[in-house]
């Protein structure tokens, strides 16, 4: 019988993910083991593999549709001696769930988007997962409405609220409830534009303000922004997942956690000898050590030395690790990842910048594995490379701090009650104050400060 191809789950936490490239035509003999597909996260790309042998009988998600869901048939394979006509047969109540959705119309109003006191008499077809609508639907089912109630009529405790599933992820997104929506579609069905110019009403009442628990909603709304730049050339830039998602916990993480900042000036003279004279030495064995590599040992070894830095923020509870896996944030295009070092307290330099230089390149080609770029209690984060002096970073949760480096810049110091000229680089400590106090968190920046003053300490 025919075997389906479903969307695989590429990590623990994924839902959902963008059906990027086919590899496999409908008609393509295909073996098990072979390439399928390429699917896109918001981290990684990844390959689809076959389990099976057999026809590629039909694609069912064409590439380049998103928002493809975990376990939803996105391709059908015949055995041997199998036709097209089997698919139907077989698998046709599973096709109709997960092949690309049409856009919604704006009459009449499926029986099945209906409260069942509204629903018409005739018999209702059979419900299927509905697509994600296109703009220029939500947007003619909008144009129904004369403007945007900002408060909600009352609902009773339970009912239904249809939305459309564009207008529910944006809400999502926003942290916007739902209920709080008044809808301009039809039958009151909230739709994209209803989210984008939404403003919560303002309290009856003062009251204390609760911790937040997701991200807020946007200053302004798209259409708004629009209306402000309407007059200036410009290009539009769709967010892809990677930037969708950096834009959410960046935001949601300074909403969240309370920052606090420390700084410290660390004097890189000795450190830049040491590399100089080790590079020497590994010059025959293609090894090049970089100031990133010592900043990710000393920092490692801070962290064992420092219990109480080594943590992560676990909602209700700290979790205190006892390898030390640091973090390391690599540029990409149209965004950024953070691979991580595992143990890296245990490894000697040359190891570190062998490892780091493949994660690095492996990130660049979205080709890390989830195992790869998750984890770690501590990240690094180095812009010297571009000149810049000094920086505060934003923790990347559940992380409880990162170390912002800055360039290596000649000033003039102290030096044995002489003024002379060293090589200084600024460092930033950002601590998240639910984990480590103030004291604590100086106490972790020292440790690291003088690993980097110390650098044969690292070779011990």
């Amino acid at each position: 019988m025919p075997i389906n191809v479903t969307m695989p789950a590429l990590s623990p936490t994924m839902e959902e993910g963008t059906l990027a490239k086919w590899l496999v035509a409908e008609g393509d003999e295909v073996r098990a083991g072979d390439v399928l597909a390429e699917i896109e996260t918001d981290k990684a790309t990844m390959e689809v593999e076959a389990v099976d042998e057999g026809t590629v009988g039909k694609i069912v998600i064409p590439e380049g549709t998103e928002g493809v869901k975990v376990n939803a048939v996105i391709a059908v394979l015949l055995e041997e001696g199998e036709d097209a006509s089997a698919i139907a047969e077989t698998a046709g109540a599973d096709l109709e769930t997960a092949a690309p959705e049409e856009p919604e119309q704006k009459a009449p109003e499926p029986a099945s988007e209906a409260a069942p006191e509204e629903a018409a008499p005739e018999k209702a077809a059979p419900e299927k997962t509905a697509q994600r609508p296109s703009d220029a639907a939500e947007s003619a089912a909008s144009e129904q409405a004369d403007g945007l109630q900002q408060r909600a009529p009352a609902r009773e405790k339970g009912e239904r609220i249809f939305a459309s599933p564009l207008a529910r992820r944006m809400a999502e997104e926003k942290g916007i409830d739902l209920a709080q929506v008044t809808g301009s579609g039809p039958r009151g069905r909230i739709v994209k534009a209803d989210i984008e110019g939404f403003k919560p009403a303002a309290p009856e009442a003062p009251r204390e303000a609760a911790a937040p628990t997701g991200p807020i909603p946007e200053l302004l709304s798209t259409d708004q922004v629009r209306q402000i730049y309407q007059d200036r050339p410009h290009t539009e830039i769709p967010l892809d997942g990677m930037r969708r998602t950096i834009a959410t916990r960046m935001a949601a993480a300074k909403q969240q956690i309370p920052h606090y900042y420390l700084r410290r000036d660390v004097r890189m003279d000795t450190l830049l000898e040491l590399r100089r004279t080790m590079n020497r030495q590994l010059e025959s064995s293609g090894t090049k050590l970089s100031i990133n590599d010592f900043v990710i040992k000393a920092s490692a070894m801070a962290l064992k030395r420092v219990a109480h830095a080594n943590v992560v923020w676990a909602g209700d509870r700290i979790l205190q690790l006892e390898s030390a896996d640091v973090a390391v944030a690599v540029a990409i295009e149209n965004g950024l990842l953070t691979p991580v070092i595992r143990d890296a307290h245990s490894k000697g330099l040359a190891q570190i910048s062998a490892e780091m230089a493949d994660l690095a390149e492996r990130a660049r080609d979205r080709k890390l594995q989830p195992h790869e770029y998750q984890g770690g209690s501590f990240a690094i984060s180095n812009l010297g490379m571009y000149g810049v002096e000094n920086f505060d970073a934003v923790i990347n949760p559940p992380h409880g701090s990162i170390l912002a480096v800055g360039a290596g810049i000649e000033k003039p110091v102290v030096i044995d009650g002489a003024v002379g000229i060293a090589t200084v680089m600024s460092v930033t400590l950002s601590v998240d104050h639910r984990v480590m106090d103030g004291a604590e968190g100086a106490i972790f920046l020292d440790a690291i400060h003088t690993n980097l003053e110390n650098p044969m300490m690292m070779l011990a």
